[in-house]
């Protein structure tokens, strides 16, 4: 094979790029006439993410249940990811590889792609949740769902991950204290007062359910930390990095309002309706998976959880999520 200038440079620039950490090019040509060719089992690893699905029970509807949750997860970690590049401003590669770090300031083009990505993933898997809401048998659903206790989908802490990058911490706070909390700066104390410890109450007693203290236990302080960290990351505070002219382009308004609506109205009444198809039995209401108080915390109406309350009007914030609950309540 004749050595072509073309591939003289990028042996040149190999050289180059070995020769800044020390290390030998013609070690790491050695290398690759040893090395097998790359497989899709092996960069995807196939076997082990096929490995994970383990029931609880025997009835074939739990692997829906499971499996649903599991891809839930995975589109949770990359709105994570695409937040992580906002925070960050994105990472500025030079042309010969070399990491030269965050960019100065964040990129008005790059902020909006990241933001449509978000609302893609999110697209999916609210559009997808039909298979929850009717893709398991009623009475399937009952049993294996007993022996998931105290398990819940309101111990995902990617999802707590995602509220927290998304906007200043007092809105995540229970609606009836934010007023109050909104003069103070310490995380610490908003963290005690925020929303979804509401929907994790034992519906006789009030009193913290087992799935909320498990949580805390477990997440409490990863999730103050990343709290701190993003007082002035989070998606809001870096909108308004933007130049006032980029601030008011109408893609960028209406992508930050999707994302509300996706977060805060779209995603928790999928799971309203799931819950009233599995929960609701005539005049009998039962606790979701975990004991968590379904009907005040997933309703918007309730909460009123609004990332980014300056975008929206006065009777936009007052009807939240009101069109949707109606709509679903009369079917």
């Amino acid at each position: 094979m004749e050595l072509t200038p073309e591939i003289k440079e990028r042996l040149t620039l190999l050289e180059n790029k070995y020769a800044v950490i020390g290390q030998d090019l013609k070690s790491y040509l050695d290398g690759l006439l040893y090395a097998d060719p790359l497989t899709y089992w092996d960069y995807v690893h196939t076997d082990t993410l096929l490995s994970l699905q383990n029931t609880k029970t025997d009835f074939p509807d739990e692997m829906v249940f499971l499996m649903y949750h599991q891809i839930t997860e995975l589109y949770f970690k990359l709105t994570l990811h695409e937040l992580y590049q906002i925070a960050h401003n994105g990472k500025d590669v030079a042309e010969d590889g070399e990491d030269k770090g965050w960019k100065e300031r964040l990129d008005a083009d790059f902020f909006l792609d990241r933001i449509f990505r978000i609302n893609q993933y999110f697209k999916v898997l609210i559009e997808s949740f039909e298979i929850m809401v009717k893709g398991m048998e009623q009475d399937q659903f009952h049993r294996f769902r007993m022996a998931l206790l105290p398990a819940s989908g309101f111990q995902s802490a990617q999802y707590r991950k995602i509220e927290i990058y998304a906007t200043d911490f007092i809105n995540l706070v229970k609606s009836d204290m934010r007023e109050e909390l909104s003069r103070t700066a310490d995380t610490k104390v908003m963290f005690d007062y925020v929303y979804w410890k509401q929907g994790a109450s034992e519906l006789a007693t009030g009193k913290k359910t087992l799935t909320l203290r498990q949580f805390e236990e477990k997440y409490s302080k990863e999730l103050i930390k990343l709290a701190r960290e993003c007082s002035t990351r989070n998606l809001w505070k870096k909108y308004h990095e933007l130049t006032p002219q980029e601030q008011q382009r109408e893609d960028i308004i209406n992508g930050l309002k999707q994302f509300d609506v996706n977060v805060n109205i779209n995603w928790p009444l999928v799971h309203y309706k799931s819950a009233v198809r599995y929960l609701q039995q005539s005049e009998k209401v039962i606790a979701a998976t975990g004991g968590t108080n379904w009907q005040q915390y997933l309703p918007p109406k309730f909460q009123k959880r609004i990332f980014y309350p300056e975008l929206w009007s006065e009777q936009e914030k007052a009807e939240w999520g009101k069109g949707w609950v109606d709509d679903i309540i009369s079917k």
